[in-house]
Order: structure tokens, then sequence, then C-alpha cells
């Protein structure tokens, strides 16, 4: 059983009736949910994420002390504390008594200002290209069992999509990294038969094709653990990863050139059918100056092209 199905059971059996029967002037007004850390937020994990971390909880979201203070939420920790410690044939991890638990009662305001830099989810242009994308997705990932009024899921809406012209500034400068380590470095290291340096070079192509892929999707690319595996997900791009991790391993030079540049003309493809850009070469530098030239705010277009990687 995944981690969200468990979750969401485990609510719905006697998290849902703990709320109701002791809280039940509060149940509008806290959100219930499963998201932030954790490959079961994301529903990627396995039997061998069952190591640590892996439970049968939820996270109970509360608003500010002014409509919810101390005491009630004390209350609210007590009475999740002393729901069931097995459900399913998993066991609960007591709570920390210092904080910096994953589940149980959290405040809505600290939980995005922790993951987001702002409580409301209102960033402006300047922080949507300092905030980590891995951020963003453990923000918005998982699932809301219950959000009467709507609060926690209103910020995860407005945190769920990056305003258009810092995505294409992402864009443009991871595209401008892949021209450099790729399409120019990498032949450039072999050829000073530098091949720890050949090495890196394949590896800052990948990471940067695996930005710009998720940004062509305008989905969040996750913490490095989890990018292969929800790049699999991807409804484009996804038949890249083979090749992508091929490259990270590749030992043969010509294949590995060979595979950068299918992966370079792929990607082209890609923003070409978005209308991103309007070269028709393989130089994917061009294709990165194109992109930062599509930017409509002209202060986010004039900052350096790599100033949002």
């Amino acid at each position: 059983m995944k981690g969200l199905e468990l979750s969401q059971k485990f609510y719905e059996t006697y998290g849902a009736p703990m709320l109701h029967a002791q809280f039940a002037p509060f149940e509008e007004i806290i959100a219930v949910a499963l998201c932030g850390s954790g490959s079961e937020c994301f529903g990627f994990d396995d039997e061998i994420s069952r190591d640590h971390d892996f439970e049968p909880g939820f996270c109970l979201f509360l608003p500010g002390e002014d409509v919810i203070d101390r005491r009630t939420a004390f209350l609210l920790e007590r009475a999740y504390a002393k729901l069931p410690k097995e459900f399913l044939g998993f066991s609960r991890a007591p709570l920390s008594p210092v904080g910096g638990n994953r589940h149980g009662v959290l405040r809505m305001d600290e939980f995005f200002a922790g993951k987001v830099g702002a409580a409301d989810g209102k960033l402006t242009l300047a922080q949507w290209m300092q905030v980590p994308e891995f951020y963003l997705a453990e923000a918005t990932n998982g699932k809301v069992f219950r959000d009467d009024c709507g609060a926690f899921t209103a910020v995860r809406e407005r945190l769920s999509q990056m305003p258009e012209d810092v995505r294409l500034k992402k864009l443009a400068g991871s595209l401008l990294l892949m021209a450099q380590s790729g399409q120019y470095n990498y032949e450039r290291c072999l050829l000073h038969k530098e091949p720890g340096a050949a090495a890196l070079a394949r590896g800052e192509f990948v990471r940067a094709a695996l930005h710009a892929i998720f940004l062509l999707n305008r989905a969040y690319l996750p913490f490095y653990k989890w990018q292969f595996r929800a790049l699999r997900e991807l409804p484009q791009l996804s038949e890249l990863a083979p090749v992508l991790l091929r490259l990270l391993t590749e030992t043969d030079s010509d294949a590995a050139l060979a595979d950068i540049e299918a992966i370079a003309q792929a990607i082209i493809a890609a923003l070409q059918a978005q209308n991103l850009t309007a070269q028709t070469c393989g130089d994917l530098e061009k294709h990165a100056y194109a992109v930062n030239d599509r930017i409509g705010d002209p202060q986010v277009r004039n900052l350096h092209i790599l100033s949002a990687v």
C-alpha cells in the first residue's frame, strides 16, 4: 500500500471521528492533508522507503493563533498522539516534543513560510527565481483530504505554477548551461585529455537538461534523488530518461556525443512546439537567447541569463 492511501485511510478511520467528536467547532477551518517532504508525498514510495519516516499519519494544518489558540493546538496534538499506534500492519513513530514532525499538528503559515519564504504563498518575481524548485514541489505535492474553508488549498494553487517570465528565465539559463557543458566543453575536455572534467561536463549537461525538461512540462524539478523517477511520469520528453541515464555512465565518447545531440534536438523540437524559439539551428545557445528574448518583464529579461539557475 502506498503512503498516501495509508494516510487517507488512517485519517478517515480515526482522524475524522476524533476531530468531529472533540473539535467540532474547528473542523471547517482545519485542513487535513499529506504533503511536504518524503517519497510518500510524491507517490514514489516503495518497500525500501519504509525503513524510515513511513507510517500511518497525516497533517492537521491550523490557521493562525488568532483563530486557533495555543491551548487548542496543544489539545489537538495530544488527541493526535493518542490515535492508535498501529494501523493495517504499520506502526506510528512517536512525535518529537521539540517539533520538526512531518505529521500531526502544524501551523499552515509556518509550513508555507518554511518551504517558500511566504506564509500566504504570494511571491515577487525575484522570490520566485530564488526559491529552490524542490521546495515548491514539496509545498504543492501530496493530497488534501479535507479543506472546507479552502485557505490551505488557495495557497497551494497560488504556488502550483510559476509565473511565465520566471519559467522562461530559468529555461533560458538551463539551455545555455546545456550548450556550454554538452555541446561545447565536453568534447574540449576530451581533447585536453581530462576525463574527469569530461565526466563532470556530462553530469552538468544532464542536470541542466533535466531542469529544462521539467520547465517545458511546467512541472517542478524535485530533489535530485527523485528526478529520474518523476521524469518517467512527465507527459513530454519522458522518453529521454534512458538516454539521460546512459549519458551519466557512458564511457564511449562518440556514443556520448551522439546522445548529447539527440537530447538537444528533442528539447529544441519541444521549444519550437511551444513557440518559444524561431531559431531552426541545432545550437542550444542561440535557442537560449531566443527564449530569453520572449520574457515580457524588462527587468527580468535584462537580468543575466543565468540569474535564475
